[in-house]
């Protein structure tokens, strides 16, 4: 039987690890291992995790701070499992999670694998607002959940993620600690031959932020990390990564096109007001809540902008820079 080690990075979140360790407790596959990676918090988690040495093989290791790339390669490190599995500390799964993804790999084996992320009823209108912009394809973001999307290859992402020992051992774990550190490791992966999937029953429940001011903050750190990817990998910036940047810069301008030319400045109008309204119908679709879409709109904007200002900056830091740099994000603030 396979044995999995599920490795969990926490930073200053033991309330929300001790949530997703209690999930750990509940599933139905039982083969499997915690492997706990403290990443140089000044919350510690470490009483948490003791709290729960009776109803899991579960281990603490401690670590200087060095971002969430790098407390995972600590984990990989630890593991004694066949095959990894990557959550957030911020994440809930259901019960039959982790039989799910063995049933999977049992009838169509992959060396890597992704989940989507949704929200649970328990969440906050903005969290549930938040998780809805971050899964929509108005947004873009919804082509990260897709077998096939825009982006091209599946690339699975570290919220929730799974690899085969063999695929940490020839990669040698992640190259960079942040600034898009996943996305850059299943590129890797990728290229060396090896299988990723999307297992679309094997979701998580994400709970992301709480305040829309930290999550401009986070979605602007994407932003620049989508440019941070392409320094490695030029030719992964599609047309599609653009679109958060685009739209900022039409939405700023739109009060300009008052004074050079009026029938663009009505047809702005108009596009926003357009993009209004198929917010709002689709997130009332989507949560069938009319305060959650009136949220959606806003965290949709925030997202937009957020993202689009982190790749207008680190783009323009990109121009200047020697092409030949290689940012690690080691030393990089991630926003809490």
């Amino acid at each position: 039987m396979r044995k999995y080690s599920v490795i969990i990075p926490v930073y200053n979140r033991p309330d929300e690890l001790q949530e997703l360790l209690t999930c750990l407790t509940t599933q139905t596959f039982r083969n499997f291992e915690v492997i706990i990676v403290e990443d140089g918090s000044k919350i510690k988690s470490d009483i948490v995790v003791q709290s729960f040495q009776q109803k899991l093989d579960i281990h603490y290791y401690y670590k200087e701070n060095g971002g969430q790339g790098f407390a995972r390669n600590t984990g990989f490190e630890k593991a004694s499992g066949d095959y990894f599995i990557l959550l957030d500390s911020d994440a809930l799964i259901e019960p039959d999670y982790l039989s799910i993804v063995d049933q999977k790999l049992n009838s169509d084996y992959v060396d890597l694998y992704g989940g989507p992320d949704t929200d649970h009823p328990s969440f906050s209108p903005i969290q549930k607002a938040i998780s809805y912009s971050m899964t929509s394809f108005i947004t873009t973001g919804g082509i990260r959940g897709k077998k096939n999307n825009m982006g091209g290859t599946f690339h699975p992402r570290s919220f929730n993620m799974g690899l085969s020992r063999v695929v940490y051992e020839r990669t040698g774990g992640f190259q960079t600690s942040r600034m898009g550190e996943d996305i850059l490791f299943s590129i890797g992966a990728l290229r060396l031959g090896f299988r990723s999937a999307l297992i679309p029953e094997a979701f998580i429940y994400h709970k992301r932020r709480t305040e829309f001011a930290q999550f401009f903050r986070q979605l602007k750190f994407f932003g620049r990390a989508r440019i941070n990817i392409a320094r490695f990998y030029p030719e992964e910036l599609k047309l599609v990564h653009t679109i958060p940047f685009l739209f900022t810069v039409g939405i700023i301008s739109i009060p300009f096109w008052f004074w050079i030319f009026k029938p663009f400045f009505y047809l702005g109008i108009a596009g926003v007001l357009l993009i209004i309204l198929a917010l709002f119908f689709d997130a009332l679709r989507s949560t069938k809540s009319v305060e959650v879409a009136f949220l959606g709109i806003l965290a949709a904007f925030v997202q937009l902008f957020g993202y689009g200002i982190g790749f207008m900056q680190e783009g323009w830091t990109r121009i200047w820079e020697k092409k030949s740099h290689r940012e690690t994000g080691a030393t990089i603030e991630y926003p809490s």
